[in-house]
This record gives C-alpha cells, sequence and structure tokens, in this order.
C-alpha cells in the first residue's frame, strides 16, 4: 500500500460512508476478516498499533538546560566571584543553592514528560477477532485496519471501529467525548458533519462497552486514531511557562544586566580617582556580592515547597512547584463538568405520574432518599401510579447496584442504575419484585425502536393475566399509548399536550426524562405464551408516568463556584455534554453569579473566526460538546486576552487543555492517568471546592513571597548602595564582600524563610485576582524597596562614620554597621508579619487576633542568637574582620536601628503588603 493511500485511510470520514463502501476501502470481507498474509503486509505498512512519542531530550541534556535561566545565572557568577575570592566553602553555599534548583526542576519536568507513556498505555489491550475465517484472540497492538474485531459488555476498544452490527451495543466515551452517559450504537451511515460525540457508527479506541455486543472494521490504529490525534495535540502544545517563573526570569536578567553595568562604572571611576586594578576589583565583586539576592532563589523554593505541603492537606497534590503560585493568580477557571462539578452519577430528581409531580431526595447511587409531594414525604400504596411508574422502572432493567468499598456503584448502564436507587429508595427490591413477578421475556433496547419492554407474570400465580412494562424515549412510548392512569389510579384518556409540557419543563431543568407504560394480558392475547414480540406492544398501552434524571451537581462545588466568583475569578463550563443539560447545570450552580448563562456549542466555535471566538470565550460561562481541539483553542484564546487559566479535567481528552492552561488540574480518584500526568496539579478528592482551597492558598504563597522580596532586596539595595557612593566618595569601604556574604546568606534565609510560614491574611479571598500583566516589582513595591534601602544605607553608613571618627577602630564601625542593620530589619520584619501587626494593633487597642506567628519569632530569636556569635566569638572575628561589642554599644545599635518602626509605618500607609 502506498504512502497516499496510507494518508486517504487516515483522513476518510468513515462515518459517512456505508458498510460496503468502508469493506470496499479496506479490502477486507465481514465474514472471514482479512488473511494473515495480508494483515502481515498491512502491519509491516502501518507499523504497531500504539501511539509514538517524539524522541524526547536526553537526561543530560535536560538535566544542563535547567541553569539556563537569568536566576541562576547571577548564582553561578557569585558563587564564581567567591571562588576567585578564594572563599570555596561560601562558592561551594552558592553553587550548592543552584544544583538544589536545577535538581528539583530536572525532577518535576521527567514525570510530566511521561505524558504520552502514560496515554500510550491507555490503549493497550486485547482484541477478539475474526482472521483467516477463525475466532481469535490477538495483542490489540498488532491490529491492523481492515481487521474484524467482535466487541461485548466489558471490552475496552482497542482502535477506532466503524460498526457494521450493533446488538443493543452501548459505549462509555467519557474520557473522550466527556459525555456522562453511554452511548448507543447503531451502524447505520451518518452526515458527513456528525460530531465526534454524535457518531454512533464509530467505536473509538479507549472507550469501554458497558452492554451489548457487536462488530466494527478497524479504520484507524495507534496515532491515527481519535486519541493518537489528542497525543500529538499535547506534543504541539507550548510548554508554557507559569507566570512566576516569567517575571522572575525577566527581574534576574535585568538584575544581571544593571549589576554589571553598575559594577563597571564603579571600576571605572575607581581607576579614574586613581586607586589601583586591585583595589578597585575587590569593590567591583563587594558591589556585586552585595547586590546579587544570593539567598532568594532558597526562600522562593522554600515557600513554594511549604504551599505545597498546605494544600496537600486541603487535597490538592501538586507535581510542579511553581503551580503553587500559578493557581493563587487565576484569572479564569475553565472546568470539565462530568466528575468535576458533578457527581458523575445519574440520579432521578422528578417523577410525573397520575397527574402529580414528585420530586426524589438523594444524590448519586447511594439508595437514601425519599419521594416528596408538594414537599411532604408521601407513603407510597403498592397500587398508586407513582408505585406502578417505579415498579416499571426497576423491573424494566437490566442493571443492578454493588458496594464496593463502602461506595455504591452501578453495574451496566448508568440511566438504568438511577432508576435501580429510585426504586430502592422507596423500599423495592428487584429480587422480591421478580419473584412476584417472574420475567418471562425481554425486548432489549434498540435505537431503532427507542424502548426496552419486558413481559412479566401476573401478581397472583394462579392467574393467566401477564404484564408488560415498557420504558423508553417519550416520543415512543407515548404513540402506543391511548389510556393513562390518572391520580385516583383510574383509567383516562391520555393527555398527550399535558405530558409534552411536562417533558419540556424536565428538560429546561437539564433533565434526561424517560416514559413508563404498561398492558395486562391474558396468554391468548400473546403470540406464543411466554414470549414478547414487538407488535404485542404496538397500541393499548397505559401510560404510567415520566422520570426525570440527572448527573447531579456537588453541593460543595456550588459553594466553591460561588467562592471563587466572589474572589474574582471567571468560571466556565467546558463539556461534551448536551448545551442544554450543561446550560441548566451551570445556572442551578449560579454560574455568572445567577444571570442568565450564555452557552455555545462546539459547531458554533468551529465557524467562529478569531475575533468572534475572543469575544465568546469573555462572554460565554458555558462550551457544550467541545472536541479536544476546541477545547485547547478556548484555552488558547483565553490566554491570548491575557487571562491566567487553570483548567480542570479527568479525562484522555482534557489531556491537551491541561498541559496548555497555566495550570492543569486533574481528579486523582476518576481521573486517567494521562490527565495526571499531564497536570500540574492533582485533587486528590476529586472535588471541585479543593480548588478554592488551592486558590487560597496560593494567593497566601504569592503574598508571603512578595513579604519575602521586599524584605531581602532593601538589604542588597542599602548593602550596594553603601558600597557604591563610599567608592564615588573616595571613602573606605563601611562593609567587606565577606561580610556581605554573611548578611545576604546567613541572615537574609535566618529572617526571610520564617515569612514563607506565615498564615493567610484576613479576607485574602475578598481581594481581585492580581493583574497578571503585574510585574513581579510593581511601581509600589519598588518604592518600598527604595524607601527601606535608603534608610538602610544611612544605618550603615551613619554607624560606620560615626564609630570610626569617634573610635578609629575600622573593625568595631564595620562591626557596628551591620549590627545596627540588623536591628533595623528585626523591627522591618515585624512590621510585615502578622505577629509584628498583632501585636502593634493590640497596643492601639484594636482587636485583633494575632494568628501562629510562631516561626517568625523563632527566626528573630536565631538571627540574634548568630549575630551574637558574629560579633562576640574570636573566630568570627578573625574571619569576617568583626569586633566584639560590649552591653552599651550593643544598646547603640538597637536604638539607632529603632527609627525603621517610623519607616515601615508611612511605608505601610501607602503601600499595605498584608
Amino acid at each position: 500500500m502506498t504512502a497516499t493511500s496510507q494518508e486517504i485511510i487516515r483522513s476518510t470520514q468513515w462515518h459517512h460512508l456505508s458498510v460496503e463502501e468502508v469493506t470496499q476501502h479496506l479490502d477486507t470481507h465481514l465474514e472471514t476478516g482479512l488473511t494473515s498474509s495480508v494483515a502481515a503486509k498491512k502491519r509491516e505498512h502501518f507499523g504497531a498499533n500504539e501511539l509514538k512519542s517524539k524522541p524526547g531530550k536526553g537526561p543530560l541534556l535536560r538535566f544542563l538546560l535547567q541553569f539556563n535561566q537569568p536566576l541562576l545565572y547571577i548564582l553561578l557568577i557569585a558563587g564564581a566571584i567567591k571562588a576567585f575570592l578564594g572563599q570555596w566553602v561560601n562558592a561551594g553555599v552558592i553553587w550548592g543553592v543552584t544544583l538544589i534548583n536545577a535538581i528539583i526542576g530536572f525532577v518535576q519536568e521527567s514525570k510530566a514528560e511521561s505524558a504520552i507513556a502514560a496515554l500510550a498505555s491507555s490503549v493497550k489491550t486485547d482484541a477478539t477477532i475474526i482472521r483467516d475465517g477463525q475466532k481469535m484472540q490477538i495483542p490489540s497492538t498488532e491490529l491492523v485496519p481492515g481487521d474484524i474485531v467482535l466487541l461485548a459488555s466489558g471490552d475496552k476498544v482497542p482502535a477506532d471501529l466503524r460498526l457494521v452490527q450493533a446488538r443493543n451495543l452501548q459505549a462509555n466515551e467519557s474520557a473522550l467525548t466527556g459525555e456522562s452517559v453511554a452511548v448507543e450504537k447503531n451502524p447505520q451511515q451518518l452526515n458527513l458533519d456528525a460530531a465526534l460525540a454524535e457518531r454512533t457508527n464509530m467505536a473509538y479506541a479507549g472507550s469501554f462497552v458497558t452492554f451489548g455486543t457487536g462488530k466494527g472494521v478497524v479504520v484507524a490504529i495507534g496515532d491515527a486514531t481519535e486519541t493518537g490525534r489528542i497525543s500529538q495535540l499535547m506534543e504541539q502544545g507550548n510548554a508554557l511557562k507559569t507566570p512566576l517563573t516569567r517575571k522572575f526570569d525577566k527581574f534576574s536578567r535585568t538584575l544581571l544586566y544593571i549589576i554589571l553595568g553598575i559594577a563597571a562604572l564603579m571600576f571605572a571611576v575607581g581607576l579614574g580617582y586613581g586607586y589601583s586594578w586591585a583595589e578597585m576589583f575587590e569593590a567591583a565583586i563587594a558591589f556585586a556580592v552585595s547586590a546579587i539576592p544570593e539567598g532568594l532563589p532558597a526562600v522562593v523554593t522554600v515557600t513554594l515547597a511549604i504551599g505545597v505541603s498546605r494544600m496537600a492537606r486541603r487535597h490538592a497534590i501538586v507535581r510542579k512547584l511553581p503551580a503553587v503560585e500559578t493557581l493563587g493568580g487565576a484569572t479564569v477557571i475553565c472546568s470539565d463538568k462530568t466528575g468535576t462539578l458533578t457527581e458523575n452519577q445519574m440520579t432521578v430528581q422528578a417523577i410525573y405520574a397520575g397527574g402529580e409531580d414528585y420530586t426524589v431526595t438523594g444524590v448519586g447511587y447511594d439508595p437514601q432518599g425519599e419521594i416528596l409531594l408538594d414537599e411532604k414525604p408521601v407513603n407510597l400504596d403498592d397500587s398508586s401510579v407513582v408505585a406502578e411508574c417505579i415498579k416499571a422502572g426497576l423491573l424494566c432493567n437490566d442493571s443492578h447496584l454493588e458496594k464496593k468499598d463502602q461506595q455504591w456503584q452501578v453495574i451496566g448502564d448508568p440511566t438504568e442504575g438511577a432508576l435501580v436507587v429510585v426504586a430502592n429508595k422507596v423500599g423495592y427490591e428487584r429480587n422480591s419484585l421478580e419473584q412476584e413477578m417472574p420475567r418471562l421475556d425481554v425486548i432489549p433496547f434498540e435505537s431503532e425502536f427507542q424502548y426496552m419492554a419486558t413481559l412479566h407474570s401476573s401478581h397472583n400465580r394462579n392467574s393467566r393475566l401477564k404484564t408488560i412494562y415498557v420504558k423508553g424515549s417519550v416520543e415512543a412510548i407515548l404513540k402506543r399509548c391511548q389510556q393513562m392512569l390518572n391520580s385516583q389510579g383510574n383509567v383516562a384518556p391520555v393527555d398527550a399536550q399535558r405530558i409534552h409540557q411536562k417533558v419540556d419543563a424536565m428538560a429546561n431543568l437539564g433533565l434526561r426524562v424517560l416514559a413508563f407504560a404498561k398492558k395486562s394480558l391474558s396468554d391468548g392475547e400473546t403470540l406464543n405464551g411466554t414470549s414478547l414480540e414487538h407488535t404485542d406492544i404496538e397500541n393499548d398501552l397505559i401510560f404510567l408516568g415520566l422520570q426525570g434524571m440527572i448527573d447531579p451537581p456537588r453541593a460543595e462545588a456550588i459553594k466553591a463556584v460561588k467562592a471563587c466568583q466572589e474572589a474574582g475569578i471567571q468560571v466556565k463550563m467546558i463539556t461534551g455534554d448536551h448545551a442544554v443539560t450543561a446550560q441548566a447545570i451551570a445556572e442551578s450552580m449560579g454560574f455568572n453569579n445567577n444571570r442568565e448563562v450564555l452557552a455555545f456549542t462546539g459547531n458554533q466555535l468551529a465557524q467562529m473566526e478569531e475575533s468572534e471566538l475572543a469575544t465568546a470565550v469573555e462572554d460565554g460561562a458555558v462550551f457544550a460538546r467541545v472536541a479536544p481541539e476546541q477545547k485547547l483553542r478556548l484555552v488558547e484564546a483565553l490566554q491570548s486576552k491575557g487571562e491566567v487559566v487553570a483548567m480542570t479535567g479527568d479525562g484522555v481528552n482534557d489531556a491537551p487543555a491541561l498541559k496548555q492552561a497555566d495550570i492543569g488540574i486533574a481528579m486523582g480518584g476518576a481521573g486517567t492517568e494521562v490527565a495526571k500526568e499531564a497536570s500540574d496539579m492533582i485533587l486528590t478528592d476529586d472535588n471541585f471546592a479543593s480548588i478554592e482551597a488551592a486558590v487560597e492558598e496560593g494567593r497566601t504563597v504569592y503574598q508571603n513571597l512578595l513579604k519575602a522580596i521586599a524584605f531581602i532586596l532593601p538589604v542588597n539595595g542599602g548593602e550596594s548602595m553603601t558600597i557604591l557612593i563610599s567608592v564615588l566618595l573616595a571613602r573606605q569601604l563601611p562593609i567587606l564582600s565577606l561580610q556581605v556574604l554573611w548578611l545576604n546568606m546567613v541572615n537574609s534565609i535566618a529572617m526571610t524563610v520564617p515569612l514563607a510560614f506565615e498564615p493567610k491574611s484576613v479576607g485574602v479571598m475578598q481581594k481581585p485576582p492580581r493583574n497578571p500583566r503585574e510585574r513581579l516589582l510593581s511601581p509600589s513595591l519598588v518604592k518600598r524597596i527604595l524607601a527601606i534601602s535608603i534608610f538602610n544605607w544611612i544605618l550603615i553608613f551613619g554607624v560606620f562614620e560615626w564609630i570610626q571618627q569617634t573610635t578609629g577602630n575600622i573593625d568595631l564601625a564595620r562591626t557596628m554597621a551591620i549590627q545596627a542593620l540588623v536591628a533595623g530589619r528585626i523591627f522591618y520584619l515585624l512590621s510585615i508579619s502578622q505577629l509584628g501587626i498583632g501585636i502593634f494593633n493590640k497596643l492601639r487597642g484594636i482587636n485583633h487576633q494575632v494568628r501562629d506567628a510562631s516561626a517568625i519569632g523563632i527566626g528573630i530569636a536565631l538571627t540574634i542568637v548568630l549575630q551574637i556569635i558574629f560579633s562576640q566569638w574570636n573566630l568570627m572575628n578573625l574571619l569576617f574582620s568583626t569586633a566584639p561589642l560590649n552591653l552599651n554599644q550593643w544598646l547603640i545599635c538597637l536604638v539607632v536601628g529603632l527609627p525603621m518602626i517610623l519607616v515601615t509605618m508611612v511605608v505601610n500607609r501607602f503601600d499595605p503588603i498584608n
């Protein structure tokens, strides 16, 4: 077979072809299948039926690429400077921080790259086929186009099949299409423009057969399947950086250029003043070390890691470290419906019988609940109309309930399972009911007739009367009914108009509606006594009622949606389900703050230009019948408008969009391995409400990161200003490069890491999302850093000049300048922490709860101990050129640091950081 013919096979719209055309295209026979020789040639041509991932970068290259970041350039330069100065221990510490960052990034990236491998394993299975006229089982990897595959209930579909036979065949395609209800299959030819979820004559790789049997021709294998197309979409998707990493990259690159530029300027100016090359080289190195925030990457990593731990306690497992902060900045959450916002358990919620409207309490497959009429519980009489309607749903049924691991599960079709559950809620059990009315025969559900019927012997075993129960679509049942039961249980003429009004009302609530009827007859009225034929139910059925069911929204998800909207986050539903159902669920959950919910379908999106799509993604809250590539397109459209997009999902069809989103959130229980591997975060309880908690933690993490930056950079600013101005004024350096390293690495980390443990501030979820375009260093934060830096410079320079001129001891002057700076830093730390704010408000008489801030207290205590060692221990005096202080000198350092409180009060008034 030529490459051209192979391409034709892959691009053919198989659902639009007749069975005869399919077999002609693929040169196969429905009864005998392919011959072994033809199958071997095809396998040689098409390859194995498996997904092929593109060759990835080698481990060594991926590890080296972790160092390709401006922030790490700064650390590497700082380490090189210290190594050049002969400070190998300090150089080793800096390089160690760099190495740890690279290892973390490498491990996280390696996990993410396994997404394609997980996708490939999801479609590997055995297949029952006909080959050489014989029925046989082979590994699914050996299938080729043209093979005839046999399907039975419980099978995983091994390749994309064009169905040629289907007997009551139903398939669960929720992982691919997002449709929560099993799809009824029919081999009839379809229109060319049929959507993926509506191609009922196709069975797709990775889906499961839930009921019936069928036969199909393999039309696509491996990468040519719909699942394979998703794999390619994942590979083509851009590996977007998160907002945090983008901002850090820009900040680091800018800082690197500024440091190198000023260091070069200092070097040139100093030479112009007549200083030697060696003196100016030392000054330039001191400036570079003072300006580089060596401790910042470590603090950022620790802050994010603590955020990971906090989120894990709230059922959110973070796979990629920057995702902690990213979620806190999310402006839009795109959520899958089935199993994410909803229970993924069909539930009967409304019954119409005997002219009365009943409601059903309880959610999901747990048979706990009751029937209400006018909001009052109903004690069912076996002879009542509603009881007869419920019994019809239980007896005309092939599914049953099982309890596994304390969870109720439906074995069979979810829709039939809902009928079993509502019957169990009122005390009806299948076994006891069938003992009274044994099933004699059944007409299984077929798409052609749109109904299922069962024949039962009468309650009275001596009676020759038998009962037929029928369930199906309203149209199929109603046209066979001439009579109905009224509220007294008496036979009356059927009121078709009234019934259709009730059906429309239920459909507008997003309910899937089934109709129920019965017919009583004697043995002589049946064709064969105990057999049932379609002709037996052509007419004279008695209409019993309607049951409306839905996959209900999670109660906690409704609260979470409201909380997200109050936090200024848009919530959008992207689903493969019907638009009416999705729109009804969205409205019941309060999407768009209880205003009208605007819904778009996949077909509408496909016809939109880019400008129209951009408007639709902003205005719409529901996107239904959406194909995988359209989910990806929606996420990209939102990102193009500057939104920070969080995407939730659980199926294979969600994987490309999960990977493309700024943060992909997969479901840990119901989610496929593909979705989990493509995601940045996994919800262990499959609960949308956990996203609200994760957003709260993410916002707290970002706030703590800003505190850390606002705390570290003013010290670097004060130090670098001190050295720069000293050189320009031809003064001695008030602080040496090794002392700078102590402040930047040991002192800064001891005082800054506790900020990572800061509890959330009051009202963190009442604030709107921060502007995603906002720079890491916002104008207000820059002003704060400059104000505190200037005070730090005055503190260092002033104390140094004062002590040097009064004592003539340069080591003492430098030591007191450093200790005064640290005292000021302690007061500044208190001013931006929850502990300091709580204490300050208590002193002012304001009732303010001091939250858990023990970490700040520990950090301050550790800092004081370290600074005492720094100046009082002889070994440290020798290493860092410091001098011991007496009590009066310690008090002087403390007093000159006190004005920091006034400075921060002024700064906090204009730029509150909590």
